[in-house]
């Protein structure tokens, strides 16, 4: 994120994002908190859902280290409270179809779909601490393991 407004070991600037739940996820509101954002590239797909169903398994052991999970792509609302709903997540969702989000982080990048180009989220992991800095980012995730990996860092640092 060397080029992108957060960068690693900086305060990561304030921002808000309609999110599940009926609610608007406002940065500032985590102070004292860390933060899991993990962006993933769409709603019911099958990495998707077993990364989701990751952090939902190991939510209670996130909670016991101090930590907050939420998750991001560019699916609308409607569709993240399916998603949310279909999985039993207890963790809300963030709507970025503007790319806002997605931008400040970086994530967007050219991907080969069925031998095409196209524009998407790479399945990336930031850790946003209880000061706001931006203390580690896992990119180009692979989906085995990485929640186990996550949650070992976040004790780290609780």
């Amino acid at each position: 994120m060397s080029d992108s407004p957060s960068a690693l070991n900086k305060i990561v600037p304030d921002f808000s994002s309609p999110m599940t739940g009926d609610q608007t996820f406002h940065l500032s509101d985590h102070k004292g908190k860390n933060i899991v954002l993990f962006f993933y590239p769409k709603d019911n797909t099958p990495g998707c859902t077993t990364e989701s169903i990751a952090f939902r398994d190991l939510q209670p052991q996130f909670s016991q280290a101090n930590a907050l999970i939420f998750g991001i792509s560019r699916d609308s609302i409607r569709s993240h409270e399916g998603f949310k709903a279909k999985l039993g997540m207890p963790f809300e969702l963030i709507s970025d179809p503007e790319e806002i989000l997605c931008t400040l982080f970086n994530v967007m990048k050219m991907k080969n779909m069925y031998g095409k180009q196209v524009r998407g989220i790479e399945r990336s992991t930031f850790i946003i601490d209880a000061s706001g800095v931006l203390v580690k980012e896992w990119r180009g995730v692979k989906v085995p393991g990485h929640v186990d990996e996550i949650l070992e860092f976040v004790k780290k640092i609780a």
